[in-house]
């Protein structure tokens, strides 16, 4: 059974929670960031209305100068969307969903996503160790039934051995995490190649810290001081007691598969 899920959302809820988050401050004019005294131009599209300045005239609607600008969906279809994105589920999936085309949603999501990397934490991260590693998203729908001729279903080798890529449909999504704080810089590669794997160190760590990996060569070119750790079969090592203090220490981050995202695990195990 088929629920049409945005027809039972409340759609001035989704909207004030949409406003709330893209003016945590309050509505203000994109033009002159006045807030008082907007006058209501338009209602034509309630609950989203268009609002006229009473300073410098400009007309405007809560979504002008946002990422969601231009967009003629409804409120409770965008927090859906945000909802999906952020869980990561496939755009096919959604646009399944929402009953919409899955290019235009590709679109949009694309579009939300430059918006979101140009306010990413751009500083290194401050701690004096770090740990960096790389997990291999399966990008393709190999396999699953696709009424609509212009969407086929991707037919690359999504279980191949070996490193993905972002031609093969298997992106690396690589990070840094640091020990102190246990902040993370995450970005999706277009490869684990050692050219992108050592900028995306040099960028989010600072110069003098100590990075822990596995023993991918893409990371041996590092211009940090390294300590690695065997994943191969055989001789697998998850942590090290390297100083002789009887506490084995994780070397490296493990990222794992986890429903439609990923996460990391940095454990300490003594003895």
């Amino acid at each position: 059974m088929d629920f049409p899920i945005t027809d039972l959302l409340d759609e001035q809820a989704c909207y004030d929670w949409l406003v709330a988050r893209l003016y945590p401050r309050g509505l203000a004019c994109p033009g002159c960031g006045r807030k008082r005294g907007l006058g209501i131009h338009r209602r034509h599209r309630a609950p989203v209305l268009d609002y006229q300045c009473p300073r410098c005239g400009a007309v405007f609607n809560a979504f002008t100068g946002t990422a969601l600008q231009g967009t003629h969906r409804r409120p409770a279809e965008l927090v859906l969307i945000l909802r999906g994105i952020a869980r990561g589920e496939p755009t096919a999936r959604l646009a399944r969903e929402l009953g919409c085309s899955r290019r235009h949603l590709l679109e949009l999501r694309h579009d939300l996503h430059r918006y979101a990397e140009r306010f990413l934490p751009k500083r290194p991260l401050p701690d004096g160790a770090a740990e960096a590693d790389e997990m291999y998203q399966n990008a393709g729908e190999k396999g699953r039934p696709h009424d609509d001729p212009g969407d086929p279903p991707r037919r690359r080798a999504n279980k191949r051995r070996g490193h993905g890529t972002f031609a093969t449909d298997r992106p690396p999504v690589a990070g840094v995490v640091g020990r102190q704080t246990g902040e993370a810089r995450l970005e999706v590669l277009r490869s684990a190649g050692a050219a992108e794997l050592e900028e995306l160190v040099h960028d989010h760590t600072a110069e003098g810290a100590v990075l822990y990996t596995d023993e991918w060569g893409g990371y041996d070119g590092v211009d940090r001081e390294r300590h690695a750790c065997r994943h191969t079969p055989g001789a697998r090592e998850w942590a090290r007691d390297a100083d002789g203090d009887g506490v084995r220490r994780s070397t490296t981050t493990r990222w794992r598969a986890s429903g439609p995202g990923c996460g990391t695990t940095c454990g300490r195990s003594a003895g």
